[in-house]
């Protein structure tokens, strides 16, 4: 008997499939990275059944990949050695809900506006907004974060307990529904940002937050990228308790009036948003448009429309695929690096500068509030030109970013993409890093090529 048969026995044959279109589409996610197919897409529906799809994975040194929509981008879903793609969209059950506990226990399919829509019925909203639609499974995995981040903190500020299943089968239970703890390792944050390559998620709890009273949004408009990142570290700087700070370039502005017909000034623009209560909103975002005011800023507008604020916000999640939709045949490539607040500026020009002094076309945009920015760059895979100058200027970005005593990603994770840079920022810690897989994973089978230089 071959083994994929014996998976069918083991799952029931409408669960188990190495059907070409199905293969199709767990072999790439929405990176620029080159796909690659598995050899079966397995889905399973329980804990029970992830245990013996691992079991039998270790039993047979066959290579397993988890995966959740396939909404990242760095390569962390694509089968890269072939083997199972373990397809965890049909663990999409909210297990619990604990209101009073500002708690929610799920399994890893769930999706972000899955979990909301169910939590909005409780006054509660989970915080942490990477603009796609991605599982929590996933973002676990990649330590997600997004436009929220500078005021909610990131995916592993949520996570307060995790389920975990080992390359071996074995069931790890870490953290637990406290809201803090000083006993033992500190595991739940090893899984958290691992990528599939230490275990495989099957239940998470995760800390939710009160619905705010009211919002605010608003547009800063500014005649260059210095006096935004300025106006918004004064912001930072003066306490005010922003939930959301974007900074987007005059390209970026310019791409997404062409997509949304919209007319913003086409300017580096600062997004912001306020949440608390209208009398404190109100003072919040005066003062914030105050001290845009002293660093220049041209067009302070606000909007509390809930229309018009989803559609300003509409503009800065769609901004990539304003880009693709805008530009047939090709395909986004966006970088990811993050810079202590002193180098911001000078590294937001500096990439500008790189896309300019290249032929191609780009927008520079990020999470001004935390040092996250990305240059995104649309090439033609096929061109070897567009492919060698986007690489170049990959390169060139996350070496600046080390530099200034940075990181090679802050949001988007390693992946495949990535991995050439890991020893230069962590060093010895790197070598750690590895003994802990191959602790956890002895015989690398699970989400191989991902974070590791192959020896």
């Amino acid at each position: 008997m071959d083994w994929m048969t014996e998976l069918r026995n083991m799952l029931g044959e409408h669960r188990v499939t190495d059907n070409l279109t199905t293969r199709e589409q767990h072999s790439k996610d929405e990176s620029y990275h080159p796909p690659h197919l598995p050899d079966v897409v397995v889905f399973p529906e329980s804990r029970d059944e992830v245990i013996q799809v691992m079991k039998f994975a270790d039993r047979h040194q066959i290579p397993v990949t988890p995966f959740g929509v396939g909404s990242s981008l760095e390569g962390h879903v694509i089968p890269s050695k072939g083997g199972i793609s373990l397809d965890l969209q049909q663990m999409n059950r909210i297990l619990e809900i604990r209101p009073e506990d500002f708690q929610v226990r799920v399994q890893p399919g769930v999706t972000r506006t899955q979990l909301n829509q169910q939590l909005k019925k409780y006054g509660l909203f989970y915080p942490v907004d990477p603009g796609a639609d991605a599982t929590i499974g996933g973002m676990v995995a990649t330590n997600a974060s997004g436009t929220t981040s500078v005021r909610y903190g990131v995916t592993r500020d949520q996570v307060l307990e995790l389920e975990v299943v080992l390359a071996d089968g074995r069931v790890l239970q870490t953290g637990s529904g406290a809201a803090k703890s000083s006993s033992g390792y500190h595991l739940p944050g090893l899984f958290v940002g691992s990528e599939g390559t230490l275990g495989v998620f099957t239940e998470i709890r995760l800390k939710v937050c009160g619905i705010p009273e009211s919002i605010l949004s608003a547009r800063a408009v500014f005649p260059g990228i210095r006096p935004a990142v300025r106006a918004a570290q004064s912001i930072l700087s003066a306490g005010i308790p922003v939930a959301r700070l974007e900074l987007v370039d005059s390209r970026a502005i310019q791409q997404v009036n062409h997509y949304n017909h919209t007319e913003y000034p086409e300017q580096p623009t600062l997004f912001l948003e306020f949440h608390g209560n209208p009398a404190g909103l109100k003072q919040d975002a005066d003062f914030a448009g105050q001290l845009a005011e002293n660093e220049g800023c041209e067009d302070f507008h606000f909007e509390t429309n809930s229309l018009a604020r989803a559609q300003l916000w509409e503009a800065r999640h769609h901004l990539a695929y304003s880009f693709v939709h805008g530009t047939p045949g090709k395909q986004q490539m966006v970088t990811d690096v993050c810079v202590p607040l002193s180098a911001l500026a000078a590294s937001l020009e500096y990439a500008r500068q790189l896309i300019d002094a290249s032929h191609l076309d780009g927008a520079v945009f990020g999470h001004i509030g935390d040092g996250n920015f990305h240059a995104l760059l649309m090439i033609d895979p096929t061109d070897e030109a567009d492919v060698q100058a986007a690489n170049q200027i990959h390169h060139q970005l996350v070496e600046h970013a080390l530099a200034e005593g940075g990181t090679c990603t802050g949001e988007h994770g390693v992946g495949s993409g990535k991995i050439a840079y890991q020893r230069k920022e962590h060093g010895p810690a790197y070598d750690v890093m590895r003994e802990i897989k191959q602790l956890l994973d002895p015989k690398a089978i699970l989400n191989p090529g991902k974070m590791f230089d192959e020896k």
